[in-house]
């Protein structure tokens, strides 16, 4: 009996569903963009990818599994065992000749030192990261060399890290960090969120290492470079800091210790939990903003920007809609592609029903064009299925963009919150100045003055000297945030654009290319039956 197999090449490897956008968006390693080089829609690169696994004209085809048949899009680049990516790609910044390159690698189960009662919870996982460069903030001496130096970090140094270049680059469009999320690690299978979370702590590393600041900052050297416990001082829970907090809160209030915001103090956001007495304030202020008939002392009045921060809402709103969509786009591409692959082994099994019963010339015939409706089926089959990778990894951009609000909204409020210090700081001042002025009219009808009241006094001028200080800082630092706000936009609205130019082509091409792939296959077929059609008239 005559007999057809599908010819799988020994590269072949099994799909992973994409039946889930966003976790599909998370699971893709970052590629080069598919419009550069290379086409991987060209002819030569199609006809490569099939040689191993196209059908065979005059052999029987047996059912194989449908995973067994389906492998990988042309341009995603393998991963080995321990997690490496084999080709990283390399980010430059606005100088075409610096780079700085970060993979994350060889995940590592370690021992906690200290005990604990949860079962399992004595153990963590490390990953290697290793970064190759020729900038000189990171020791090299100049473009024509690069350096390559390696660390192990935890998720907790990661969070630490995130956490400190919020404090030290207020206003600027930090990319957020990946989620710690407890619930999701005990669910999913052990491996499969090691791997997960391996994939995200590369994107958001080399995220970081791509903005023109972030990459050049100490606190980012460290984490890459440093070897051994990360140096960085690690964020008190919020627990603690509210302890802290509550302790002092007394003093303050007795006058035991100072109650003045310090300049040092003013230059960090209020929310930090360790003085509560700057909190309430804050938040008077803020009510007082809101629902107080007298204006503030000082206002946002940059109209520029409050024009772009409404556009920038908007945005966010079409993103999410147009996120949607391509979650829909994605799901469905992936279904007809199971379809159609599906609808091919059906049509394998029934050729080979039937070859095997064929006593006329016309069951033949039939066996014959159902053995090419299973080709052109499962090639079909490949296609979509390559063709949906690729959507991914173009329509990524628009999830990558709407992750990136939660950064605008971070830097915007770095601005009202600097504003709110400093808006705090002059009604203090007010307040504080009005106290003294009755002090002095209180003193001045007793003969000689009162001590204890030149006391007062002289205590709140002291105050009234440290306040003006916090407030010459506080302001400083807030234009330096609306500055950083301004800068950030400007280049948010330049990436943007090209990346938007980059994601509409890539998604236009790629959507024609495998059209006219799919379109081959199906009119070879169809003449092909009409060759059978006229030999049978």
């Amino acid at each position: 009996m005559e007999n057809l197999v599908i010819d799988e090449g020994p590269n072949t490897q099994t799909f992973i569903s994409h039946s889930d956008y966003r976790s599909v968006m998370s699971s893709l390693a970052e590629t080069h963009h598919p419009l550069a080089g290379d086409d991987p829609l060209s002819s030569n690169s199609s006809s490569k990818s099939f040689r191993n696994s196209s059908f065979t004209e005059d052999s029987f085809l047996e059912p194989p599994a449908y995973a067994d048949v389906v492998f990988s899009p042309f341009t995603e680049k393998p991963i080995s065992g321990n997690g490496n990516s084999s080709q990283p790609t390399q980010h430059l910044s606005n100088s075409s000749s610096e780079f700085i390159t970060i993979i994350v690698s060889n995940p590592q189960k370690e021992q906690e030192i200290s005990n604990s009662l949860v079962p399992g919870g004595n153990t963590y996982v490390t990953y290697l990261i290793t970064t190759r460069t020729n900038m000189a903030d990171y020791g090299s001496s100049d473009f024509s060399g690069s350096a390559e130096f390696s660390v192990r970090r935890r998720f907790r140094d990661v969070v630490t890290l995130a956490d400190r270049l919020a404090d030290s680059y207020r206003g600027f469009l930090i990319p957020p960090r990946p989620d710690k999320n407890v619930v999701e690690s005990q669910v999913m299978q052990k491996q499969e969120f090691v791997e997960q979370r391996r994939l995200a702590l590369e994107k958001y590393l080399t995220k970081l290492a791509s903005h023109p600041v972030i990459k050049k900052s100490e606190e980012l050297r460290v984490f890459l470079q440093v070897q051994g416990k990360l140096p960085l001082p690690s964020t008190t829970d919020m627990a603690s800091r509210m302890l802290d907090g509550a302790v002092k809160l007394p003093k303050q209030l007795f006058g035991e210790s100072v109650s003045a915001i310090t300049a040092q103090e003013a230059v960090q956001p209020a929310k930090g939990g360790r003085d509560l007495l700057r909190i309430f304030k804050e938040l008077k202020q803020s009510v007082a903003n809101d629902w107080g008939g007298s204006k503030p002392p000082v206002v946002e009045e940059d109209k520029e920007f409050m024009e772009k921060k409404e556009k920038l809402r908007d945005l966010e709103q079409q993103l999410s809609a147009a996120s949607q969509q391509a979650e829909g786009l994605v799901k469905a591409q992936q279904d007809i592609g199971e379809t159609m692959g599906e609808l091919g082994l059906a049509f394998i099994k029934l050729a080979k029903f039937e070859t095997e019963e064929a006593v006329y010339n016309s069951q033949r015939t039939r066996a014959a064009d159902a053995k090419r409706v299973a080709t052109a089926a499962v090639k079909a089959s490949r296609f979509y299925r390559e063709a949906n990778a690729q959507t991914v990894k173009h329509l990524d951009t628009l999830h990558e963009y709407l992750g990136l609000m939660q950064a605008v909204h971070t830097a915007f409020a770095d601005r009202s919150n600097a504003l709110l210090t400093v808006q705090t700081l002059l009604s203090e001042l007010s307040s504080l100045r009005s106290r003294v002025e009755k002090l002095e009219a209180a003193s001045s009808k007793i003969f000689g003055g009162d001590k204890t009241r030149n006391k007062k006094m002289e205590e709140l001028k002291e105050t009234i000297r440290v306040t003006e200080e916090a407030k010459d800082c506080a302001i400083k630092e807030y234009e330096r945030i609306k500055e950083n706000n301004r800068n950030e936009l400007e280049r948010l609205d330049r990436e943007r654009q090209n990346d938007f130019h980059n994601m509409l082509k890539g998604f236009v091409i790629n959507q024609v290319g495998y059209a006219e792939k799919i379109a081959n296959v199906w009119t070879k077929v169809a003449e092909e039956t009409s060759e059978y059609a006229k030999d049978s008239i």
